[in-house]
């Protein structure tokens, strides 16, 4: 058992490789019972465990210490066995069929005759990876990923099998489907197959419709409020997020751009992780049951206030808390630079939490559901002694013109050739209307290059198998396209990532609309300075343990 490389993820994470899989499960079980300092997630997968912390200084002190772990003596977690019973009508199974050589009937055959192991979590809240006893189905993922696959769904990818705990895009081969509930808020341990399970897959002939677990909504209330009017084209409650459930599958989420979600919290005199409302692009209206004290900042955007008789009475201020008494309603224009508003009420959005947090989490569908008319937000209780705040500059930093967001370079860097780091850094890329909070896709400028592996033998030809990725991280398909994850991005991926915006600046990231202009400059981890030719050096340097 031991550590074979560490690679930087960015300027806080860490990517640590192991020998093998019993090395990443010693590794990160040490780690979950005795944390590095500062240490906030360790996310454990197929050969490597991604390790957040809070700051770089102690990332730099972990790389050091990481080499250390002692993995000899591991405590071990209590494991079950558990059933879960498939019906073998998937869309790909002749495929996998054909892949393996074994047929249809042999694939059921070998799906159901070997005791699967669950390695580790990852990519949704109750996904499971499954490592069985032999190779016989080893597949590879499809080359284009479904953008929906059904909720049940039982499929293979790589060495692992797993089964789809709710709709979600997918790029496994799919064989089965299952009634199996993996993951339920109700439960006192909400995911089914836990690290260390034992799982057992039994063929059946039939099934029932899979009821996926009812998101949770803000309940029927009275007293002081916010009722919404119109969501606009997406309003969600964000806070800070929940960090460190990645071992769930549970992503961070919280507010895309929380620099301006706690500006916000900030100008009504709340505490830092009240709820918000977040909303794209404009177009929210929401009014008052009780007098109340709201800010907006982010996104600029026209504020007009209404009486109760639909008449405008005054214009608001961004990055300024005013009053919105009983009756009115306040009207968020379109967006003219930016593309997410953040309005805060003093006393914040009194919703009931999950998980720790009343986030809205796109990805795993855990949180309070996108708002829509007539929702009913009650407001918590005023803080007693906090003031409300004076009008402040905005923290937008978006400007006319291409945003500019630095990257260090990496964990996965080496993957790519330098024409490739030469396109991601001196070509203009362009955000997409398919853009959303789990990630901004990106495509080139024009004229311009997509992003293309390295043809190095075995390389460019391989498959990565899936790891922990961290916001920020740019992560790059086959279509040589990258996705730059906010977040809600999947809490593992398996696709390189050639490198992550720095957390200084994932606030002006989650601000691009569709159509903007991005470009981007390597830093050093520890400076945030632009390298001097960093491209001419950056794949030998992306390879150091």
């Amino acid at each position: 058992m031991s550590v074979t490389g560490i690679r930087w993820s960015g300027p806080r994470a860490l990517l640590v490789e192991l020998s093998d899989l019993a090395s990443v499960l010693a590794f990160h079980s040490r780690l979950l019972a005795e944390p590095l300092p500062g240490q906030l997630d360790a996310i454990a997968a197929a050969a490597t465990v991604l390790l957040k912390f809070g700051t770089h200084a102690e990332a730099l002190a972990a790389r050091t210490a990481v080499g250390h772990v002692d993995m000899s003596a591991v405590p071990q977690d209590s494991s079950r066995e558990v059933t879960i019973e498939v019906v073998y009508d998937g869309e790909d199974l002749a495929e996998v069929g054909m892949l393996t050589g074994l047929g249809e009937e042999g694939v059921v055959a070998a799906h159901t005759g070997q005791l699967w192991t669950a390695a580790f979590g990852g990519f949704a809240p109750g996904f499971t990876y499954l490592l069985g006893e032999n190779h016989s189905l080893d597949v590879p993922r499809r080359t284009s990923p479904r953008t929906s696959v059904p909720a049940g769904s039982v499929a293979l990818g790589g060495t692992f099998s797993a089964v789809y705990p709710r709709q979600s895009p997918g790029g496994w081969q799919l064989i089965g489907r299952t009634t199996a509930v993996l993951w339920d808020l109700e439960r006192e341990l909400p995911a089914l197959v836990r690290p260390g399970d034992r799982v057992r897959y039994v063929a059946v002939r039939e099934a029932v419709e899979v009821t996926p677990s009812p998101r949770v909504v803000a309940d029927e209330v009275t007293g002081p409020a916010l009722v919404v009017g119109s969501p606009g084209l997406q309003s969600l409650i964000q806070d800070l997020g929940r960090p460190g459930l990645g071992d769930l599958g549970v992503s961070a989420a919280g507010a895309a751009d929380q620099q301006s979600a706690r500006q916000a919290n900030r100008l009504v005199g709340n505490e830092p992780g009240a709820a918000v409302i977040e909303n794209v692009l404009g177009g929210l209206s929401v009014q008052a049951d009780g007098d109340q004290v709201l800010a907006i900042v982010g996104a600029v955007a026209p504020l007009e206030i209404l009486d109760a008789s639909g008449v405008s009475v005054r214009r608001a201020a961004m990055c300024a808390p005013f009053a919105l008494l009983d009756g009115e309603t306040l009207s968020l224009g379109a967006a003219t630079r930016g593309a997410r508003s953040y309005l805060a009420v003093r006393g914040g959005l009194d919703v009931q939490p999950v998980l720790g947090s009343r986030s809205s989490d796109a990805m795993s569908g855990i949180g309070p559901a996108p708002l829509s008319v007539g929702t009913r937000l009650p407001v918590g209780r005023a803080p007693l002694f906090q003031m409300v705040g004076t009008p402040e500059e905005s923290t937008l930093r978006l400007r006319a013109g291409a945003a500019e967001l630095r990257v260090t370079l990496g964990p996965r860097d080496d993957w790519f050739d330098a024409g490739a780091l030469k396109a991601l850094t001196e070509q203009g890329w362009i955000t997409t209307e398919q853009s959303n909070r789990i990630g901004v896709r990106l495509m080139p400028g024009s004229p311009g290059r997509r992003l293309e592996r390295n043809c190095a033998p075995g390389r460019g030809v391989d498959e990565l198998p899936s790891e922990g990725a961290v916001a920020g991280a740019l992560q790059v398909p086959p279509s040589g396209h990258p996705v730059l994850f906010l977040a809600d991005h999947p809490v593992t991926g398996g696709y390189p990532v050639i490198a992550v915006v720095v957390p200084e600046d994932l606030p002006t990231a989650a601000q691009l609309p569709p159509g903007h202009s991005v470009r981007f400059t390597i830093v050093d981890p520890a400076t945030l300075e632009p390298l001097e030719g960093a491209v001419a050096g950056a794949v030998s340097e992306g390879t150091q343990p």
